[in-house]
């Protein structure tokens, strides 16, 4: 008997997407065949993986044209070949696999990584936001298989189409295998760390105006995104260069060793639009695995998580002043320091990928 084969399209960059990954993982010690779908990226990184990566290379890279291009090459992919699950992640591949889907009668799994129509990339962007809320309003009732990563995203959507997705939230590995990597910060000071893409809203222009305020600590910046070369510019014009440390991008293999490695980490997502009002960041995961305390703004999620596992501080607004002095407080207060990282050895224990991979049993039976 043959094993049931999977096919999972997306659009990010499969070397950074740590998300797929463990799921890819996950599946194929269910003896499945893993088949993923994405495209080549400036600067990616080649992998090892036990499941077979297909990478295409685009004419365009950004906007409608992309997306276009994606979903008519990924469907016309799918017409031809034999699956027996197609799993979507996140709206942009949801066409392609949603009609490809139904045309080959396969059965179709979606992964919501985000509430995607209400992204902080797309604010003040009514008519392409507008396309994107249409298209959820018509694919989303359709899919009775579904999943997304925090309980605020489910609310939203059941309100909104009463199609009740399940939780399965981007928690990392207790046991993961990782590449050792011998790591030196370019700073003998105390570090705070931000480690993702570097997107609009992810507090960093407040974090790096906070620094001033701040002795003895310098933040370091791990990631690649819109706004690299607009915060480089910021740092420049604050006069912050040697305080402000961009190592680039870093392979998730290899991120773990930076991660423990900082003093504190911070998770300052603001709140534009409810993409981010809702979000439930892995970095937030990944900083309570290594044993660091966590710097995070007062967002609904995240706050749930900071309080019923104690293990950082909430700031109560943006301003670098406010964020400086929470930081200011915590550093200073060492039996708080030291009661947050027991309390992190306690919650990652809980809140680890074993558990939680756990729960997608019910989409692939």
């Amino acid at each position: 008997m043959r094993n049931k084969r999977i096919f999972v399209a997306l659009t990010n960059d499969i070397s950074t997407d740590y998300r797929v990954h463990k799921i890819c993982n996950y599946l194929i010690r269910k003896n499945y065949e893993v088949v993923v779908y994405g495209r080549i990226l400036p600067n990616t990184f080649d992998v090892k993986r036990d499941y077979k990566i297909i990478r295409k290379k685009h004419l365009f890279n950004n906007n409608f044209l992309f997306y276009a291009e994606y979903n008519i090459r990924l469907f016309f992919y799918l017409i031809f070949r034999k699956y027996d699950y197609i799993l979507s992640n996140d709206l942009d591949t949801l066409p392609a696999c949603f009609f490809a889907s139904s045309i080959k009668n396969t059965a179709l799994v979606y992964d919501s990584h985000e509430l995607f129509s209400e992204g902080p990339e797309l604010q003040g962007r009514k008519f392409v936001q507008g396309f994107w809320r249409k298209l959820e309003d018509y694919l989303l009732p359709k899919v009775k298989n579904a999943y997304t990563v925090s309980q605020s995203i489910i609310d939203f959507y059941d309100d909104k189409y009463q199609n009740k997705m399940g939780l399965i939230r981007n928690i990392p590995l207790k046991k993961d295998v990782l590449e050792l990597d011998d790591v030196v910060f370019p700073t003998t000071k105390r570090t705070i760390l931000y480690q993702g893409v570097l997107n609009p809203g992810r507090g960093l222009k407040p974090m790096i105006k906070a620094l001033k305020f701040i002795d003895n600590l310098d933040l370091i910046i791990i990631g690649y995104g819109k706004v690299e070369a607009e915060l480089k510019a910021f740092v420049i014009e604050e006069k912050m260069t040697e305080r402000v440390h961009f190592l680039g991008r870093i392979s998730r293999d290899k991120l773990f060793n930076y991660t423990k490695k900082a003093t504190l980490g911070m998770v300052l997502e603001e709140p534009l639009g409810l993409s981010f009002q809702f979000s439930l960041p892995n970095k937030l995961f990944d900083y309570i695995h290594a044993g660091i305390p966590i710097v995070a703004g007062n967002l609904p999620e995240i706050t749930s998580i900071v309080k019923e596992y104690k293990v950082g501080v909430l700031v109560e607004n943006y301003e670098p002043k406010t964020i400086a002095a929470a930081i200011n407080n915590l550093l200073n207060d060492e039996a708080l320091m030291l009661q947050i990282k027991e309390n992190q050895q306690i919650a990652k224990e809980i809140l680890c990928w074993e558990k939680e991979s756990e729960k997608l049993d019910i989409y692939f039976k």
